[in-house]
C-alpha cells in the first residue's frame, strides 16, 4: 500500500489589516443603493409614460387649469442649492471629518425640510384634485412619488445626523453619509424631468 502524505503545508491569511468599511463601487451599501435608485427611476418612468399616453388620448390637455408655476419653480431652485451642503457632507465625510459632516448635514436636512413645506403649497397649487379626473390622478401620482422618495431621504438624514452627534460614531456611518449623498442626487435628478412634465408637459 502506497503512503499517503498528510503533510499539507498551509499559509495563514492575516486579515486584520484589511478595512471593515469602503466608499464608492467597493461598498454593498453603494450597489444597494444604485439598485434602489434604478427601481425608483423606473417606476417614475412609467409614471411618465402613463401621463403622456393619457394626454395622448385626451381632447383637452390638462383637463382643468395647468399647475401655478411659482411654487414648483421655487422648489426646483430649493433642490439645486441643496447640491451645495450635500456635495460638501459628502466630501467631508470621506475625509472622515466629523465636525464638518455634521453641520453640513444639518444644512442638508433643513434646506429637505424647506422644501417639503413649500411641497405642501405646491400640491394645493396643483388647480386639480386626485380623484377629479385621469389628468389628476397622474399628476398627483408623480408628485407623490417624488414626495415619498423625499421624506424617506429626510428621515434617513435626520438619523444619520442625530447620530453624528451623539454616537457611537464608527466608521462605517461615514460611508452612510457618502451614499446618503449619492441618494440626494437621485431625488434632484429624478426631479427635474418630472417638473418638466407637470408644469410644462400641461402648457406645449
Amino acid at each position: 500500500m502506497n503512503k499517503v502524505d498528510t503533510n499539507v503545508t498551509t499559509h495563514d491569511i492575516d486579515v486584520a489589516r484589511l478595512p471593515t468599511y469602503v466608499y464608492g463601487s467597493h461598498s454593498m451599501m453603494w450597489w444597494g443603493t444604485m439598485g434602489l435608485m434604478l427601481i425608483e427611476g423606473t417606476v417614475f418612468a412609467i409614471t411618465v409614460v402613463v401621463y403622456f399616453y393619457l394626454r395622448s388620448h385626451s381632447q383637452t390637455w390638462p383637463v382643468n387649469r395647468a399647475p401655478e408655476l411659482f411654487w414648483g419653480g421655487l422648489n426646483t431652485l430649493i433642490m439645486l442649492a441643496s447640491l451645495v451642503p450635500n456635495q460638501l457632507a459628502k466630501r467631508a465625510a470621506e475625509r472622515e471629518d466629523k465636525q464638518r459632516a455634521r453641520w453640513w448635514l444639518v444644512a442638508c436636512l433643513l434646506f429637505a425640510l424647506t422644501f417639503l413645506v413649500v411641497r405642501v403649497f405646491e400640491f394645493g397649487a396643483l388647480n386639480t384634485r386626485w380623484d377629479s379626473n385621469a389628468y389628476g390622478s397622474v399628476v398627483w401620482m408623480l408628485l407623490a412619488l417624488h414626495t415619498t422618495h423625499l421624506v424617506t431621504d429626510t428621515i434617513d438624514t435626520t438619523v444619520l445626523a442625530v447620530l453624528m452627534f451623539t454616537g457611537p460614531l464608527e466608521g462605517k456611518r461615514f460611508v452612510d453619509v457618502s451614499e446618503n449623498a449619492m441618494y440626494w442626487y437621485f431625488v434632484v435628478g429624478s426631479w427635474l424631468p418630472i417638473y418638466a412634465v407637470i408644469y410644462w408637459g400641461a402648457r406645449l
